[in-house]
């Protein structure tokens, strides 16, 4: 997979490409990372396979990862923002290590922390993502140039022997629609999406 310069891609809507990829899926796991990256992922295609993580920045990927490595056979998507990921970088070297194939990491880089006042990230002014991720080992990571090269990557990565990592540039645009804010009740429903426990 090849590379492209963040600053050289098309800047796209995270809910646009949040549709684009739940509209793929079948029974694969998608953990969506804190505020309006989860807000998309409900609003664009509630599913009991979806686990949306609240108030803990930076853990939809090594959230995704234990996912990946405990049930082999099943894709799982993660999605998070930049300003979470940088919060976590040290995952990304863990993942490498550990090298679960049906992983598939999306992060979406819009340079802000948006949820907090939206003050600018060190993505914004020179963290290049995806080349850290190529350099703690995930050799699979590339910046997506736009929709239909988002979408492709994606197809690839369903068929992918090593983990993925898609960097995508977003707009500010806020979250569509509110995940609600239930723990119990979204921890109950993806554990039963992805088979682990039995509905009462």
């Amino acid at each position: 997979m090849t590379t492209t310069r963040a600053r050289n891609t098309k800047v796209m809507n995270r809910f646009d490409l949040t549709r684009r990829l739940v509209a793929k899926l079948k029974d694969e796991a998608v953990i969506g990372g804190i505020g309006n990256t989860n807000f998309d992922l409900w609003a664009a295609g509630h599913r009991p396979q979806n686990f949306y993580m609240l108030g803990s920045m930076g853990l939809a990927f090594p959230i995704a990862l234990g996912v990946a490595l405990a049930q082999p056979q099943r894709r799982v998507f993660a999605l998070e923002g930049d300003g979470s990921l940088l919060m976590q970088l040290g995952c990304l070297s863990t993942i490498a290590s550990q090298a679960p194939g049906n992983l598939t990491m999306v992060v979406m880089d819009n340079g802000i922390y948006q949820i907090t006042g939206s003050q600018p990230t060190p993505a914004a002014s020179g963290t290049d993502i995806v080349a850290v991720a190529i350099a703690s080992g995930l050799s699979n990571s590339s910046w997506a140039a736009d929709e239909d090269d988002f979408e492709r990557l994606i197809d690839q990565s369903m068929s992918a022997s090593v983990p993925t990592l898609i960097g995508v540039r977003i707009d500010d645009k806020p979250g569509t629609g509110t995940t609600r804010r239930d723990p119990v009740q979204i921890r109950e429903r993806f554990m039963e999406g992805v088979g682990v426990r039995r509905p009462f």
